[in-house]
Formats: structure tokens, sequence, C-alpha cells
């Protein structure tokens, strides 16, 4: 028997179960911390970490690398602008 092979876009990397309990991936993980959800939205959200609790961890330590990494990236105020000033949008 010949191994299954994955062919991917290059650089590209299968996604990891992190929460086998709800099927949750690293890559839902993150796409929800880019967003500017908190651990805490996530878990609602996705349900990780809900069951067994053995995923919590890593679940918090993707969430902080994406923090990290993108510290204000979804940060959206709705601060009136100044006079003459551009939205840019």
């Amino acid at each position: 028997m010949r191994p299954l092979r994955l062919t991917l876009p290059q650089g590209q990397f299968p996604a990891m179960i992190v929460c086998v309990c709800n099927r949750v991936s690293d890559r839902e993980i993150t796409r929800q911390a880019h967003a500017g959800m908190s651990f805490d939205d996530i878990q609602l959200e996705l349900g990780v970490a809900t069951c067994c609790g053995r995923c919590e961890g890593c679940a918090r330590d993707l969430v902080e690398q994406c923090s990290m990494s993108h510290p204000m990236a979804a940060l959206h105020l709705n601060v009136p602008l100044a006079p003459g000033a551009s939205a840019g949008v």
C-alpha cells in the first residue's frame, strides 16, 4: 500500500486539529484571533476547550501568538475624525 500524499499550495501546511472534542483546527482559531476575538469569544464561538479541556493551553497560546503578531489589527473604534480629515476607506 502506497502512502497518501497531500498536494497543497507551496508554503501551506495541513491544518492541525487543536480541539479533538469539537474538531476545531489551528486555522479556525487563528482566523478568529486575527479578526480581533479574545480567547473567551473564540471559546463561545467555536466551543474550543469546553469539553475535556486538554486543548486549552494550546488554544490560548495560538490566540496569544496572533495577538502579539497583530496587536491592533482588528481594533476599529468609532472615533469622530478631525474636521477635514478623510477616513480613507
